[in-house]
């Protein structure tokens, strides 16, 4: 049996360091309000935890692969591909969805279904990368960037639901971290501090 790189003493620091890099942002923006320091400490833990689960287990002593780069890789969509996995990328994906419309100026879907397909795509080539060079536990799948960018779509489309309703959206505005547009004016983050 290998021996596996720790998953705690990586992702701790790394939502450690999101969490400082995004409260830095806001009080220096002068934007710092208890509920934006809870999106950031949000996307502290959802960052750390896609890591934990999509980059680990990590192996100290796994000689490196000699297989083929493409032996790591699955690039036909939809083969061999369960709907239970199908479903927990959609829903790994959604906070995305929902992250997104909190933390950029006018969100859009354009904005939410790249930021998607940017995260996943790091993701999948991490795997790519690690399976290959140090025995990581993960093969890069078309099927997931598929399936989280769905996600991502879907947390977008439930957000935007859920802010037609006035006192949620008077509610969400709390968290957004950048003023949003309604009819010419500016409203939320910028006003309501």
């Amino acid at each position: 049996m290998f021996q596996q790189v720790p998953v705690l003493p990586v992702v701790i620091p790394l939502a450690a360091a999101v969490l400082a890099g995004s409260m830095w942002s806001l009080i220096r923006s002068g934007r710092f309000s208890v509920p934006r320091a809870a999106v950031a400490l949000a996307l502290g833990v959802y960052v750390a935890g896609i890591v934990a689960n999509t980059v680990f287990p990590l192996f100290l002593d796994k000689p490196v692969s000699s297989a083929p780069w493409g032996s790591h890789l699955a690039v036909v969509p939809f083969a061999d591909y369960e709907i239970a996995d199908a479903v927990m990328n959609v829903l790994v994906f959604v906070p995305v969805g929902v992250l997104v419309p909190l933390l950029v100026p006018r969100a859009s879907w354009r904005k939410v279904m790249v930021a998607a397909a940017v995260l996943s795509l790091t993701i999948e080539v991490t795997q790519l990368v690690t399976a290959h060079l140090v025995g990581g536990g993960h093969i890069a799948d078309v099927n997931d960037l598929l399936f989280n960018v769905t996600g991502g779509a879907v947390g977008f489309a439930v957000f935007s639901a859920l802010v037609k309703v006035p006192s949620f959206s008077a509610f969400v505005d709390r968290f957004r971290w950048h003023a949003i547009e309604v009819r010419g004016a500016e409203v939320g983050s910028a006003q309501r501090g």
